[in-house]
């Protein structure tokens, strides 16, 4: 293939993400709301008027806008374009990963991302992740891990299936078991089941390795920016921080440097 032409399909993906950021923003404001994602169209949340089309172009109608609805002039939340440049730019990197050995790799890391971005930007806002991503996610994973075994690199789509199930309840059962511990521990919930359904849904993409070192990297973030939200931004001990967004890194991380990580952590161990 030409340099014009990987280029231009580099583009065309680019592009694609924006796209699907831009629906993922609706899913992010209405799912915490039992909202329909379909209906009604793209609106103002406040004045209610119907977005048009040439002001709903992603990436663009905001800069040209900027920033604020055509009708109401009510301001429009930065969410919204940083969303869509996050989805934008990390289903090109997954692209750029696969273009060139698998594209139905590609495309499955794109759905999986999606969902990542969804549950993040829900999970900050509302302290929750619904469960048509969680498990969604999780019995997405599990059949496509049928149908495409070398997801988990499976020859058979029985070996898949296996290797997803287990990946689902490693994930889960960490989490889960790290949740009764915590509750018994502090006399309260200690972790969202949200969370638990989330890091399965993980390891049934990306197998019980991926969750195991989703759990590790999201406690060694987590805990890091927990204590500084308490030493600078005056938050107490006991207050509520999301804990989806750091299990989603975690999985990100492994997704595109997840074996390299690896070897140098053990290779700093050892000094």
């Amino acid at each position: 293939m030409s340099q014009f032409w990987q280029l231009y399909l580099d583009a065309i993906v680019f592009v694609f993400g924006a796209i699907v950021g831009s629906f993922l923003n609706v899913c992010i404001h209405r799912l915490p709301r039992d909202q329909s994602i379909i209906r009604p169209a793209s609106h103002c949340p406040h004045c209610q008027q119907p977005i048009h089309w040439w002001d709903n172009i992603p990436l663009v109608s905001y800069i040209v806008l900027g920033g604020k609805c055509r009708q109401c002039r009510a301001r429009i939340s930065p969410r919204y374009v940083l969303v869509e440049l996050l989805t934008a730019v990390l289903f090109l990197v997954s692209w750029l990963k696969f273009r060139d050995t698998s594209v139905p790799m590609a495309a499955i890391y794109w759905l999986l991302l999606a969902g990542f971005i969804a549950a993040t930007f829900i999970d900050f806002e509302h302290y929750i992740i619904p469960n048509e991503i969680t498990v969604g996610g999780l019995v997405i994973g599990l059949a496509l891990s049928t149908i495409y075994p070398a997801l988990h690199q499976a020859e058979t789509w029985l070996g898949g299936l296996g290797w997803s199930a287990l990946g689902a309840c490693v994930g889960g059962g960490v989490l889960l078991t790290v949740a009764i511990i915590g509750e018994k521990i502090f006399k309260k919930e200690a972790m969202g089941m949200g969370d638990v359904k989330l890091l399965a849904a993980i390891g049934a993409f990306l197998g019980w390795p991926a969750a195991l070192f989703s759990v590790f990297v999201s406690s060694l973030v987590g805990g890091v920016v927990g204590v500084m939200l308490v030493l600078i931004g005056g938050k107490e001990w006991s207050s509520r921080i999301p804990y989806g967004p750091y299990i989603v890194l975690g999985a990100v991380v492994w997704m595109f440097w997840g074996p390299a990580v690896v070897k140098w952590y053990f290779n700093f161990l050892i000094g």
